[in-house]
């Protein structure tokens, strides 16, 4: 039994980052597994104390309480301009936001388009989960045409609603980013690659090369009425149709 428990077994070790403080989020939300990584990549990467993250509004909004690096705390959708001002205040930190559809693809859509297209050398990591989960369900820029929210009960229509924004392919055509990827969390494999993604864009960002973009398609059980087994499942059947995975853009030589 001793050999079983004793440490070098241990499947699981919690970043060193990662703070002990209760989760807000919901049981089956994509956000822990995306922290967890996050926090092991600028512990990896020995940026713990030159790292700067920015969180505004959304289900992302606390994301201050779970990895111990400075955080600045955006108005909705401004985290990019503030990321700007922070990478170019100190061009020696790593600085990256953390961002939901909404705050990121919908009301924090210019500032988004033009830090990229600007090519500042910061990341951006967009949780895309096609709904807005912290107000209620309501439909997102992403919500995927027929999925129905608290906003769009019938579905989503393109005569009414529009259709469904990729912007990250969007992303992938300024000249001013460097790394445009999408990934995902659901499986083993796909954490795995997500974490390089990340550690990518990170040591992109620190080399000047331009803007990165990480797009992570995730899950939102609650707001979609499934449990988190059922919620993983109709996201690989329906988001990735609609959200293909992989790089869209990589010109860092990395």
């Amino acid at each position: 039994m001793n050999d079983i428990i004793s440490p070098e077994n241990i499947v699981y070790k919690k970043p060193t980052l990662m703070n002990d403080t209760p989760m807000h989020y919901c049981a089956g939300c994509s956000h822990g597994v995306v922290h967890k990584l996050v926090a092991e990549v600028i512990e990896e990467m020995g940026m713990t104390d030159k790292t700067v993250g920015i969180s505004p509004v959304g289900c992302a909004v606390f994301a201050y309480r779970y990895i111990d690096i400075d955080w600045q705390e955006a108005a909705h959708g401004r985290a990019p301009a503030l990321a700007t001002a922070v990478k170019r205040l100190w061009p020696d930190r790593l600085v990256f936001t953390y961002q939901g559809d909404g705050d990121m693809a919908c009301i924090g859509t210019a500032e988004s388009i033009h830090a990229l297209n600007r090519g500042e050398n910061i990341t951006i990591i967009f949780i895309n989960n096609a709904i807005y989960g912290m107000t209620g369900g309501q439909m997102a820029p992403t919500t995927l045409l027929g999925q129905k929210t608290s906003t769009c009960p019938y579905g989503r229509v393109p005569e009414l609603h529009g259709y469904p924004l990729n912007i990250t392919e969007l992303a992938a055509q300024l000249r001013g980013t460097c790394y445009v990827t999408r990934q995902s969390v659901e499986t083993v494999g796909a954490i795995r690659s997500t974490k390089k993604a990340i550690r990518k864009a990170f040591e992109a960002s620190m080399a000047q090369k331009g803007s990165s973009l990480i797009e992570i398609v995730a899950t939102c059980n609650s707001g979609w009425k499934l449990s988190p087994a059922q919620a993983n499942k109709w996201m690989e059947e329906n988001m990735f149709k609609q959200y293909p995975k992989g790089d869209l853009k990589d010109t860092t030589g990395l």
